[in-house]
Order: structure tokens, then C-alpha cells, then sequence
């Protein structure tokens, strides 16, 4: 017997768009517009809950807890995207992310037959990686019950994982197994049940301030620069050069030196231009918890006193 889709939600067709395949070219492209525009207001409506979020989620990962992302669909791909960007961006270790898609790698090219019904497989892959309390792990789908996403939200939560539920519907099964459930409710999408449009752009947005927020607040970030980046080609050398200029100063050789000596990172290259040895500037950023405002803060201590 084949399953009705609910009328509610981001399933429900919305009659204002009936016709739209009537409308001019630019007519279609205001309205799903619009649309975007519609979904980044209510994830601005949502800060307050994602700031609880960012709260409960920050001391866990502080004691080295791990990310988890975990999802199917688009849903799924939204979450590997945000998730695999913070190791090059910030230089979150890999080791301290999850990545779990219904399906495995080969769904992020094509759509996996199934795989978002497997609870069982869900329950498996994740307790495969032993959650525990000081991990904290994102479920995301927009249509909040998407069966892989769920059970694998809830078989986290009972080890003990802070769980996070992202979803677009108000009602959906993620949002109560999740400890932390997030509503950013898009509504019908203009092109009905297509959640790639309005409820994709939300939950990427979403994703997006939580998990850069958290990048900042472990020290990743420094004064709006992404000093924990990973340097791996040519841009990415200018860019680290840049920003040990700004925020230490040094001739182009002193700089390149400096950054050859850290091993391209920034945060230590910025202490060597400040007269520490390496040893010196590792030593001081574990003193800082990998805050680098912290440690320059440790050094002007030092030299005043």
C-alpha cells in the first residue's frame, strides 16, 4: 500500500504558483527569489534557539567530543557540505568529524534507492562510531521524519550525544527524538515538495551559523580571519601571508619564514612574529585553549610585567 504525503508543510502545494509554468522567465525567477529571501528571515527568527544550541553543544566539543552530521536526500548532502568544509576553513581535525549519509558516498551523486528507510542501517552506521557524551550530532531533514535520520538521532541521544534536529516541518518525528530540536518552518515550496529550493536554503543557512559560531568560539577565528586554515595551494599561501601581515607584521621574507616555521599555520606563525620560538607558541596556545587573542593577550601580560 503506497504511503500518502501529508497536505501540510513542505509537501503542500501551494496555488499560488499553479500556473508558473505560464509565467515570463523573470516572473518564476522573482518568485523563487522571494522564497530564498523568506527562508534566511526565519533563520534569523531562529537565533535564539541556535544560541541555546551553540551553548549546549561548545563545552562538549571543547573536551575534544566530535561533529556529527547525519541525513539523507538533499538534507544529507546540505550536511556533508557544511561539515567537510570546517576541516579546510577552520582546521577542525577529520578525525573530530562524522559524516553520515543514507546511502554512503555514492548517494551524493545519485539518488540511493531505499536508503532513507533503513533504520536498521542508520542505527548501525552511527553506533558503529560509539557516540558518547561529549559529541554532539546534527540530524537534518526538511521533512522532520525522515526514518535513517531519526533513528539515528535517537540511537545517539540514548548513548548520551547532545542531539540536534534540524527540520522544516513543525511536527515532524526528528524534532522529538532530538534533545535539541530546531523548527524553521519554510512552509509549501514553490515548486510542490521540492525541498532543494526554500527549505534546502534554511537548513544550509542553519548549518551554517551554528557551525561557524562554534568554529569561533573553540578558537578557530580571529579577528574575523580563519587563522586555523589549511593551506593547500597557491591562493590559500597568499592568503595566510596576508594575514600574518596584518595582524603581526614582517617584510614578505620574515613572513614567508615565519609561516615555513609553523607549518603554515597562521595562529603560530603570528607568535613567531612576536618572538616566540615554535615550541614556545604551542605552548602558549595550550595555555590558550587555541584562542590566538588570548595568547597575544598571555604575551602583553608577560611583557608588561
Amino acid at each position: 500500500m503506497t504511503q500518502s504525503l501529508p497536505t501540510t508543510g513542505t509537501e503542500r502545494h501551494d496555488p499560488r504558483y499553479a500556473d508558473i509554468d505560464l509565467w515570463p522567465t523573470g516572473a518564476v525567477l522573482d518568485a523563487l527569489a522571494e522564497a530564498q529571501m523568506t527562508a534566511t528571515a526565519l533563520v534569523r527568527a531562529a537565533v535564539p534557539e541556535m544560541e541555546r544550541i551553540v551553548d549546549a553543544a561548545l563545552p562538549r566539543l571543547q573536551r575534544g567530543g566530535r561533529l556529527f552530521y547525519v541525513g539523507a536526500g538533499t538534507s544529507g548532502r546540505i550536511g556533508l557540505q557544511d561539515g567537510v568544509e570546517l576541516t579546510p576553513t577552520f582546521g577542525l581535525p577529520p578525525e573530530r568529524l562524522v559524516l553520515l549519509l543514507a546511502g554512503g558516498t555514492g548517494a551524493l551523486f545519485e539518488a540511493a534507492e531505499g536508503a532513507e528507510d533503513r533504520e536498521d542501517v542508520a542505527r548501525a552506521e552511527i553506533m558503529a562510531h560509539a557516540p558518547g557524551p561529549d559529541d554532539v550530532v546534527f540530524g537534518i531533514a526538511a521533512s522532520g521524519g525522515t526514518p535513517y535520520t531519526c533513528a539515528a538521532v535517537a540511537a545517539a541521544r540514548a548513548a548520551g550525544a547532545l542531539t540536534v534536529g534540524i527540520a522544516c516541518n513543525p511536527s515532524g518525528r526528528l524534532l522529538r527524538e532530538a534533545e535539541c530540536p530546531l523548527a524553521i518552518v519554510t512552509g509549501p515550496e514553490v515548486i510542490a515538495g521540492s525541498t532543494r529550493l526554500k527549505a534546502g536554503t534554511a537548513q544550509k543557512a542553519a548549518l551554517n551559523l551554528l557551525s561557524t559560531t562554534l568554529m569561533v568560539r573553540l578558537g578557530h577565528a580571529y579577528r574575523g580571519r580563519m587563522v586555523d586554515m589549511r593551506v593547500v595551494n597557491a591562493k590559500l599561501e597568499g592568503r595566510a601571508e596576508g594575514m600574518v601581515r596584518t595582524l603581526a607584521g614582517g617584510t614578505d621574507e620574515e613572513i614567508r619564514a615565519a609561516l615555513k616555521i609553523a607549518g603554515n599555520n597562521v595562529k603560530r606563525a603570528v607568535l613567531i612574529r612576536h618572538g616566540l620560538s615554535l615550541e614556545d607558541a604551542e605552548a602558549v596556545l595550550v595555555r590558550a585553549k587555541g584562542d590566538l587573542r588570548v595568547a597575544l593577550a598571555d604575551l602583553d601580560d608577560v611583557g608588561r610585567g
